[in-house]
């Protein structure tokens, strides 16, 4: 019993572990755009993001149950199924956040879980048709839906203030942008926090704590918030760098049209109970400003390299996730060495990070690869 509640407590910190890194992996989602425009200060947007994620977690649990009994039969995981899985995720997105990619954090956590229970328990116990229904289906929609939702939204902004002087227009839909950021932030939490409450009610539900189908815990709601926020605060500048910066030239209109859009696709997806990827729904809500722009520069080759990392992390944390399960499933000295191996990992994303540190100070710079590569063209 007393290795039981030792293994729970090192999954229940594995899982805020990850929860830090998905705050600070998807700040770009909420607060991207409004640096870009300068609507808002580097350091005082990853503050209000920080603050909204924390308060949206405490919205909805509808996302948590889905993931804690949805995608995977609770019955037959274990907790070094789960905290094999958390590593897998949180690897993966060391490494794209290492690139400058928004990937997703949510498919990155999905893709772990998956892996780890299909090795450690058999197919029967991954259920492949929820997969499809609540998280590919989603997955391929949910981007092209915040599109096209931006290009309509931003052709509008420009419509409805065409008679407006560009700098009183610029003024306004920077204040405005404070509003919609903010509505990003809370709706992040309100999504991805969730996922975190999902993966530590599992766990409790897999050590025997709580029953099956049980919701989450307010400790759980709570200490998932907080990491969310912890993790919102510390920047992401490479992955807001990219996104604000490295996909197309942002106007206000523009950053107030995607924010708007984005907020309105997330929060319907969790009211429904769908875990999508807020990464890919704001990813798309920006491509559709961009492309919603007269004269706009679309850069494509950063979108086909997003794209890429889109179609790479759910196999490719499922793989991870699947050989920790593997390696921590011969006992405790298993488990021991999936730690060792994830810590080194995950100090050598950090060193590498700092030979080409991306800060509050020059997070506005177009990264060094982009700029209008040839081949590409202008939209």
């Amino acid at each position: 019993m007393g290795s039981v509640s030792f293994l729970l407590i090192v999954v229940v910190l594995t899982a805020l572990a990850f929860d830090f890194t998905n705050g600070f992996h998807d700040t770009a989602n909420s607060m991207a755009t409004s640096v870009a425009t300068g609507a808002l200060r580097p350091r005082l947007a990853v503050a209000v993001a920080g603050v909204l994620n924390l308060v949206g977690a405490f919205v909805s649990t509808a996302v948590a149950k889905t993931i804690s009994g949805g995608i995977v039969n609770d019955a037959k995981v274990s907790l070094v199924m789960i905290f094999a899985g958390l590593v897998g995720a949180i690897l993966w997105n060391l490494m794209t956040w290492l690139a400058g990619l928004p990937s997703s954090s949510s498919h990155a956590l999905f893709g772990g879980l998956i892996g780890a229970v299909w090795v450690g328990a058999g197919g029967s116990a991954v259920k492949f048709g929820a997969i499809v229904e609540k998280i590919l289906i989603p997955a391929v929609l949910s981007p092209i839906v915040a599109g096209i939702v931006a290009v309509l939204a931003t052709y509008f902004a420009y419509l409805i203030t065409r008679r407006t002087t560009p700098d009183r227009a610029q003024r306004g839909f920077r204040r405005g942008q404070i509003g919609s950021a903010s509505l990003v932030a809370l709706a992040h939490g309100t999504n991805d926090a969730q996922k975190t409450m999902g993966v530590i009610t599992l766990a409790l539900i897999s050590a025997g704590v709580l029953a099956h189908d049980s919701g989450p815990p307010w400790w759980v709601v709570l200490t998932s918030g907080l990491a969310i926020a912890l993790g919102t605060y510390t920047g992401g500048w490479r992955i807001i760098r990219t996104m604000g910066r490295g996909l197309t030239d942002i106007e206000a209109p523009q950053g107030f049209a995607a924010e708007t859009s984005a907020t309105a696709v997330i929060l319907a997806s969790s009211h429904m109970g769908f875990p999508l990827s807020t990464t890919q729904v704001c990813t798309g809500s920006i491509l559709g400003a961009g492309l919603g722009r007269r004269l706009a520069e679309v850069r494509w080759g950063t979108a086909g390299r997003i794209a890429l990392s889109w179609l790479l992390t759910l196999p490719a944390a499922a793989a991870v996730g699947g050989a920790a399960a593997w390696i921590a499933g011969h006992g405790t000295a298993g488990v021991a060495l999936v730690a060792v191996a994830a810590a080194a990992s995950a100090a050598g994303f950090w060193a590498l990070s700092r030979r080409r540190p991306v800060t509050p100070d020059n997070v506005n710079e177009l990264p060094a690869p982009l700029p209008q590569p040839a081949g590409e063209t202008a939209a």
